[in-house]
């Protein structure tokens, strides 16, 4: 039990909303492929719960669950995307191409905003601002690793996954959800800095500075 809102829970909650904000993104795919976007939604939302109100953390939180309240709220977020994704997908296999157009400047855009707040220079920099946008769990899950931290290069590994269950729960491959997400993270890493460039190899993952 909490009753005590601190810094990493304003985190969290930041990081629900840009990921509601991708959420959107890609009802308006849904829209424009002309499906019936009100019954689905109503659907999804009977499934997963709605969006956070447009309010104040501390106005809509359980003060008494603060961690049950964040987790809850991004299993539901992710729930609904994959939903989502899994119409379009199932109305127009050929949306992956929007899909993954979305992602790319949901990437961009990103970075530009945290651009606006300071210069990111070093690998670690870039690392840590790709972790305050992307939801992978709660801090305490400890989904990611670092093996190297330097100042032209980072690598980490994903110790679990805390994706597959939901993606899995509405048949999709939980390999769709990373491939988008990688591309949103390379150009989310490109536009923060073109010296540096993101990849994944075998489980690997790394920004360096380009030779």
């Amino acid at each position: 039990m909490s009753l005590y809102l601190g810094k990493i829970h304003y985190w969290l909650f930041n990081k629900i909303l840009w990921f509601e904000n991708l959420e959107d993104k890609v009802v308006k795919l849904a829209v424009e492929n002309k499906l019936n976007v009100v019954k689905i939604k109503i659907e999804i939302e009977n499934k997963y719960g709605k969006k956070l109100e447009n309010r104040n953390l501390e106005e809509i939180i359980d003060l008494e669950n603060i961690h049950g309240w964040l987790q809850n709220r991004i299993h539901s977020s992710e729930g609904r995307l994959a939903a989502w994704i899994k119409v379009i997908l199932e109305n127009n296999k050929d949306s992956i191409e929007k899909l993954e157009k979305i992602f790319e400047e949901e990437g961009k855009l990103a970075a530009k905003e945290a651009k606006k707040e300071k210069y990111f220079e070093s690998a670690i920099d870039l690392y840590n601002s790709i972790n305050d946008y992307i939801l992978d769990g709660m801090p305490c899950d400890r989904v990611n690793i670092i093996e190297v931290s330097e100042n032209d290069k980072v690598v980490w590994i994903r110790r679990i996954c805390v994706h597959k269950d939901i993606w899995e729960k509405e048949n999709i491959d939980v390999n769709v959800f990373y491939s988008l997400r990688n591309i949103w993270t390379k150009n989310f890493v490109k536009e923060l800095n073109e010296k540096f460039e993101y990849s994944e190899e075998e489980q690997k993952f790394k920004i360096i500075i380009k030779k």
